[in-house]
C-alpha cells in the first residue's frame, strides 16, 4: 500500500451506500490494477493505493470484525 497523488477526473469514486451523511466516510475507485481509498471529507487529499489481493484481504479481516492491523 502506498499513497500516491494521483488525481484522474476520469476516476469513478464510489461510497457505500451505509455511509450516510455524517461525512466520515471513504470512497473507493478502481485504477487499472489498484483500487484507490480517498477521504470523502478531504477529496483533494492523499489516496491510498491498494493492489487487488491487498484490497480483498482487508475487507476478509474487515467483514471478520478484525479491524487493521497497527504498525
Amino acid at each position: 500500500m502506498a499513497t500516491q497523488p494521483i488525481r484522474n477526473s476520469t476516476l469513478i469514486w464510489r461510497r457505500s451506500s451505509a455511509s450516510g451523511s455524517t461525512g466520515q466516510c471513504v470512497e473507493v475507485a478502481k485504477s487499472g490494477s489498484s483500487v484507490l481509498v480517498r477521504d470523502s471529507g478531504n477529496p483533494s487529499g492523499p489516496i491510498l493505493a491498494f493492489t487487488r489481493t491487498q484490497w480483498l484481504w482487508l475487507l476478509r479481516r474487515i467483514r471478520n470484525g478484525q479491524g487493521v492491523p497497527h504498525r
